[in-house]
């Protein structure tokens, strides 16, 4: 008994622990590849011919290659937005990246500028004149991440190289509320001589090397053992060494000319320290960050072996504000700075279009390919919602307008009567097939409905003929009883046909047997 209980206990933990691993998000997109590639980091790369319909690959030109992934990319010569689609965990915390490489593709030289978005929410507006990359860490509000580029001029196309999605401890960087996102500036490991990520970093953050400057040394933590077990968990590798002025009374100096951000944006900056030595007992090292001269910390005393990570969160900058590091009056020692992270704080996060009219177009999607076209956030950003509706201004928006005319739609109207917002559902000169569903009565905001030149059949529901309030266009369906005499005609026809037939199967017989 005590071995089938060890055995069920045993299979139970391996369960949760495959649920556990399964939600986590690990995904490499090589833009305008078709097949899969595996990096000197051991992330496999995959191409997204299967995972997009809209765009062109193209490949840079070859004086302009800067590693095999970014290569090739995916222009968008049509749609105001094209988009992504990832599955993600809602309520899980992650991290997007998106790589542009121009690299001249066209042979036009001329670098686009475009918008890009997260979620529905504006991220940043792109500019290509040179390689880079952009990095969000926020919440998922959604099952489903949507990564988009927005053309903002005319004849400059909007592209993408490669996207990458990974999940990140929901521990990490929790001083801000779940409705905003963090857009990455800056993330040095002082002490490293080479650029680190996956798998050092199990996140997959990208840390920087940096040229330390004129007045400062790195130092070599000695520590066998290094805990990062800070709530932002760092890697051990930035750990393992630091930066310290060459004379023990100057200080370390920070400046933000780097960031990409607009200084509107407040700030959220991690500072990560570690003594990197065992002091004696005559050894003291404390020291304070200064703000613009002006002291912002406590005294912050490294601890050996163990990680201390320094938050501040929301602060408010300009292009000259400066930070240091400066140790404390009765500190023997120089500060010292193993690695920083700069972010910027975006504004609040929407929660993006109603969930029953994004259920109803996603049932209008799977019923009609041609409409698999359009992806993202339906409604928002406002000025690049679909081409084939039309949303109100709540703060959670509402299709109101549903515009499907001439989009050589064939068979049956999917159910989405959900979308009870609908003023106007214009589906004329189409193919679509059936009787015309009941649901389409229901729908008590609806003022227009245009249902001409289709093949629709039977008769129109009596919720929708007899609304005084609807404007109800049906011509053009010769299989559709436009009024209730012509249905009653077509009724009583029907039944005089079976009659008839009915007599003939009786007297036919009998004739032959008289």
């Amino acid at each position: 008994m005590a071995i089938h209980l060890w055995f069920l206990i045993h299979l139970l933990l391996i369960l949760l622990s495959t649920i556990s691993v399964s939600s986590n998000v690990f995904v490499s997109i090589n833009c305008g590849a078709s097949g899969s590639y595996t990096d000197e980091n051991s992330i496999a790369w995959t191409g997204d011919a299967d995972l997009i319909s809209n765009g062109v690959p193209h490949t840079v030109q070859s004086n302009y290659s800067i590693s095999p992934l970014y290569d090739t990319l995916r222009a968008f010569t049509t749609r105001r937005k094209n988009c992504y689609s990832i599955e993600a965990e809602e309520g899980g915390k992650v991290l997007v990246r998106v790589v542009f490489n121009y690299g001249n593709y066209d042979g036009k030289s001329t670098p686009p500028m475009f918008d890009l978005h997260l979620d529905g929410n504006f991220w940043v507006t792109v500019n290509t004149s040179q390689a880079i990359y952009y990095e969000a860490i926020y919440v998922v509000k959604r099952k489903v991440i949507s990564i988009c580029v927005a053309q903002t001029n005319p004849n400059q196309f909007p592209f993408i190289s490669s996207l990458e999605v990974r999940s990140v401890d929901p521990r990490a960087y929790n001083h801000i509320g779940p409705n905003y996102a963090l857009f990455r500036n800056i993330r040095n490991g002082y002490g490293l001589n080479e650029t680190i990520r996956f798998p050092t970093d199990p996140y997959d953050r990208v840390w920087n090397d940096v040229n330390i400057g004129n007045g400062l040394r790195r130092v070599v933590n000695d520590a066998s053992f290094i805990n990062a077990n800070t709530s932002s968990n760092p890697p051990q590798a930035v750990l393992k060494s630091a930066i310290t002025p060459v004379n023990d009374t100057d200080f370390i100096s920070l400046g933000l000319d780097t960031i990409a951000y607009p200084f509107h944006y407040p700030m959220y900056i991690n500072f990560y320290f570690i003594e990197v030595k065992q002091l004696n007992a005559t050894e003291t090292r404390s020291f304070r960050i200064y703000i613009d001269a002006v002291p912002f910390s406590l005294p912050i005393v490294p601890h050996f072996g163990n990680a201390t990570e320094y938050f501040i969160s929301n602060l408010s900058v300009t292009a000259d504000t400066s930070f240091h590091i400066v140790g404390t009056g009765g500190s023997m020692l120089s500060p010292l700075l193993s690695a920083i992270e700069i972010f910027s704080i975006s504004n609040a996060l929407n929660n993006g279009t109603n969930n029953s009219d994004v259920e109803g177009l996603i049932s209008l999607q799977k019923a009609f390919d041609v409409l698999q076209e359009w992806g993202g956030d339906p409604c928002l950003p406002a000025p690049y919602s679909w081409d084939w509706i039309k949303c109100n201004n709540d703060s959670v928006p509402r299709v109101t307008s549903l515009n499907l005319n001439s989009f050589n739609l064939s068979g049956r109207l999917p159910d989405f009567r959900n979308m009870d917002a609908l003023e106007i559902i214009d589906l004329h000169n189409n193919s679509l097939t059936g009787p015309v569903p009941d649901f389409l009565g229901t729908m008590l905001n609806l003022k227009q409905l245009n249902l001409a030149d289709n093949q629709f059949s039977g008769s129109i529901p009596r919720s929708l003929s007899r609304n005084s309030q609807l404007i109800l266009s049906d011509t053009g369906n010769p299989l559709l009883c436009t009024n209730v005499t012509s249905c009653t005609r077509s009724s009583s026809n029907k039944k005089k046909t079976i009659k008839f037939s009915t007599i003939l199967t009786i007297i036919i017989p009998v004739f032959f047997i008289f």
